[in-house]
C-alpha cells in the first residue's frame, strides 16, 4: 500500500492544467505572443487547486528561459559572426532548430503529465 502526497485531481483541475500546457505548446510553435498573453492573464486569475498553479508557473517559466535563450544566445551570434555571414545563419539555424525543439519537448512532456493530472517530477 503506497501513500500518495500528491491529492487526487477532479477532471476540471486536469481540464485547467492540459489547458494551461497547450497554451505553453501553442506559445512555442504558432501563437508566440497570443499564447503567452493568456497564460499570464490565467496569472492573474485566483487557481485554488494545486495542478492548475503548478503548471501554470511551469508553462511561464518554460516559456520566458525559452525566450531568453533564442533572443540572447542569436543575438550574441549575429553580433560575433555579421549579419551578413552565411555561417552566421547556419549557426543561428541550428541552435534555433536544436534548442528550442528542446524546450517544445519539455511543453509536450508537461501537456501529457498535466493529462494524468501528476506533477513533472515525482518526488
Amino acid at each position: 500500500m503506497s501513500i500518495s502526497l500528491i491529492p487526487d485531481c477532479t477532471k476540471t483541475e486536469i481540464k485547467r492544467a492540459s489547458n494551461i500546457t497547450l497554451m505553453s505548446l501553442l506559445n512555442l510553435t504558432f501563437l508566440p505572443l497570443i499564447s503567452f498573453l493568456w497564460l499570464l492573464i490565467q496569472l492573474n486569475k485566483n487557481h485554488t487547486d494545486w495542478l492548475t498553479t503548478y503548471y501554470l508557473k511551469f508553462s511561464i517559466k518554460l516559456n520566458l528561459n525559452a525566450a531568453l535563450a533564442l533572443g540572447v544566445v542569436t543575438g550574441f551570434m549575429i553580433v560575433i559572426g555579421g549579419f551578413n555571414s552565411a555561417w552566421t545563419w547556419v549557426y543561428v539555424i541550428s541552435y534555433f532548430t536544436l534548442v528550442h525543439t528542446l524546450f517544445i519537448l519539455l511543453a509536450v512532456w508537461a501537456m501529457t503529465r498535466s493529462w494524468s493530472g501528476k506533477r513533472l517530477k515525482t518526488d
